[in-house]
């Protein structure tokens, strides 16, 4: 097993991620509460329609952009994945992105949102693909950082890598926070 690739930078970086899916502020509640939970209904409902975009039971959406070796190995949620990413709101918000830091991330699936940990087992290393994270596999109700209460995520997100991990369990482990 390598982890040569597993860069410390990388992981802070997925650290921070992790402490902003835990480190939830303030909640939206009343008129605007509702007005979000439509507005990311509506979205979903749009996007479930577009060309190219699957729908899984969760309501997690996915496009695929580009497709690895179909030999690849799907991570398990607790295997650590080395993927570039870039995450906005439905206007094109950027809030985060490994491609502008030039530097990957590092992580295991069960350490991000539960959008993330569904989607990573079912890709493979080269696999790129656009995810669409309904409010409840993201951030939910809570505000987080730059990320509105009930915000649908939009994700570019590209697997370069995985690394097994002894212990691997396939499945949709909750992610942490």
């Amino acid at each position: 097993m390598n982890f040569a690739w597993a860069k410390p930078a990388g992981v802070a970086v997925i650290a921070a991620l992790a402490l902003a899916a835990c480190g939830r502020s303030e909640n939206v509640s009343g008129a605007d509460a509702e007005a979000a939970k439509k507005a990311a209904q509506e979205f979903l409902i749009e996007n479930s329609k577009a060309e190219g975009v699957k729908s899984l039971p969760s309501g997690l959406q996915y496009k695929i952009v580009t497709s690895g070796p179909a030999d690849g190995k799907s991570p398990d949620s607790n295997d650590l994945v080395s993927v570039h990413y870039e995450g906005t709101l439905t206007d094109g918000t950027v809030f985060d992105s490994s491609f502008g830091r030039g530097s990957p991330a590092v992580f295991a699936p069960d350490q991000v949102v539960k959008g993330w940990t569904e989607a990573l087992q079912l890709m493979r290393p080269g696999d790129e693909w656009y995810l669409y994270v309904p409010p409840e596999l993201g951030y939910g109700e809570n505000q987080a950082g730059p990320i509105p209460a009930h915000s649908v995520l939009v994700f570019r997100l590209q697997v370069l890598n995985v690394a097994d991990v002894p212990g691997g369990h396939k499945g949709g482990a909750p992610a942490n926070g």
